[in-house]
């Protein structure tokens, strides 16, 4: 009797290769956790990992040691409340109409009028954290909210956990601690309690974050939104790292201009050790290997000094002011160490965090946002984009103004005069050379292209003031730069 021909596969083995098959697929699709880091105040020079010398750093220069840190990291505003309400929606604040920290400066006697702008996010709009949510991901808010107006009850339904956020831990409408203690116990924040004397808020709140995390830890995947009040005023620290920093600052040579001011160095250590703790807790947790952590911030420092040799700072419309750190840490997928001088902007972690979960973008929602998970994983050096915008029809520090950076160039209009500042910032980052009237085709070329994008999204233009007082106005601008 012939012998039956037994096939290569039997059917134990052809079942043994799809189960470990599906296996290494569904590894490959688990959803990680998402810890976004966002400083408020941040300077391009803050960190020792960006080449400051006079703040100490140890946790954060480690995390940048391994994960990816970025060159051309921008913020898309240079004030905060437009700039985190861009980060959530993944769009502009031009198209938004969230142009200004809220509830912005009163200029009446100036040039121009500021438009009737937007001072909330509209809820029509799906954010970051709700798209997380409809994709199976806990969320928690944790810090600085300032996306709504004080006083109203109107807004009322603006609070984070109107927008996505399970939790919410201090977030209201404060953009900086006002509380009794600042930054000291008691802090009369939503969800927070006030602890004992002595309390510093920067720990208070990181406290809390971890128990988010023990809580919420192999339930379910969590985005953890932890947006610190500090650095911004008022400068507070514990009085352990001031006394440490006087010292320091006693023998400390300043080679590069640093803002020397104990009290502010306190606050970035403070802030240092919270993001220690984290990373910390996520390694006891044996979660680390499946957590991305992103570190930025939501305009440039307050002061000159802490933005590494850039011009302006917080409000203004040159780099200081809008270029961020970026520190990126995905166990498996970025490169230890790795630099990146790739353009990326503040609408671009909305799509990124979605790339990351495994969910489908959505580009309808964060319209002016791209994913960075090709640069991320190593797969591209470049993203397929090289024009960015900004636009800020208020009054600050600044004019109001608009800008576009195309490939290395970058055009500053300022609104009341028509002035144009033209820069190549390939050469020159510290925007020292105006090109505008040496390059007046480039600048004419770029204008073109700012003006078209303003129409394309909607941009609210300011118009004569009829109350213009040129006299009072200035008046008014020197008392906001004190």
């Amino acid at each position: 009797m012939a012998k039956k021909k037994q096939n290569s596969f039997d059917e134990k083995n052809i079942l043994f290769i799809i189960l470990f098959f599906s296996t290494i697929i569904g590894f490959s699709q688990e959803k990680p956790n998402i810890i976004f880091l966002l400083v408020d105040d941040l300077g391009f020079g803050d960190f020792g990992c960006y080449d400051a010398e006079f703040n100490e750093t140890p946790n954060i220069d480690k995390l940048a040691s391994e994960g990816m840190l970025f060159n051309n990291a921008y913020a898309a505003a240079t004030v905060c409340s437009p700039s985190r309400g861009a980060i959530l929606t993944g769009q502009y604040p031009a198209r938004t109409h969230l142009t200004d920290w809220i509830t912005g400066h009163e200029f009446p006697h100036a040039k121009l009028s500021v438009p009737d702008w937007n001072t909330r996010i509209e809820h029509k709009l799906t954010t970051l954290p709700e798209a997380l949510k409809e994709g199976g991901y806990a969320t928690a808010f944790f810090g600085k909210w300032h996306l709504m107006p004080s006083g109203q009850t109107d807004f009322e339904d603006h609070y984070p956990t109107n927008h996505g956020f399970d939790v919410n831990v201090g977030g209201r409408e404060w953009g900086q601690p006002k509380g009794s203690g600042k930054y000291f116990s008691p802090f009369e924040m939503p969800n927070l309690d006030d602890g004992k004397p002595g309390d510093f808020l920067t720990d208070k709140l990181t406290d809390a974050a971890l128990q988010f995390i023990d809580s919420t830890n192999k339930k379910k995947p969590f985005l953890l939104y932890f947006s610190y009040y500090t650095v911004h005023g008022p400068i507070m620290c514990p009085p352990k790292l001031e006394e440490k920093y006087k010292q320091k600052a006693k023998n400390f040579i300043n080679t590069k201009n640093e803002y020397i001011n104990p009290k502010r160095s306190g606050m970035v250590e403070a802030l240092d050790n919270s993001v220690g703790r984290l990373v910390e807790k996520l390694e006891e947790l044996g979660i680390s290997d499946n957590t991305i952590i992103v570190l930025t911030g939501d305009n440039g420092g307050n002061f000159d000094e802490t933005t590494g040799g850039l011009k302006g700072y917080k409000g203004f419309s040159h780099e200081g002011g809008v270029r961020e750190p970026l520190i990126v840490k995905w166990l498996g997928k970025t490169k230890a160490g790795s630099v990146s001088d790739e353009v990326v902007i503040g609408t671009d972690f909305y799509p990124t965090f979605l790339d990351v979960a495994n969910l489908p973008l959505r580009p309808d929602d964060h319209k002016d946002g791209i994913s960075m998970v090709p640069v991320l994983d190593g797969s591209s050096n470049t993203l397929v984009r090289d024009t960015f915008y900004w636009h800020y029809p208020h009054y600050h520090r600044t004019k109001p103004y608009g800008a576009i950076r195309k490939g290395d160039y970058k055009l500053i209009e300022f609104f009341e005069d028509d002035k144009l500042e033209l820069y190549n910032l390939s050469i020159d980052s510290n925007e020292t050379n105006n090109l505008a009237k040496t390059q007046t085709e480039k600048a004419e070329e770029l204008l073109g292209d700012l003006k078209k994008w303003r129409v394309s999204v909607g941009a609210q233009m300011m118009i004569e003031n009829p109350n213009y007082d040129a006299e009072k106005a200035a008046i008014k601008r020197k008392e906001k730069r004190m």
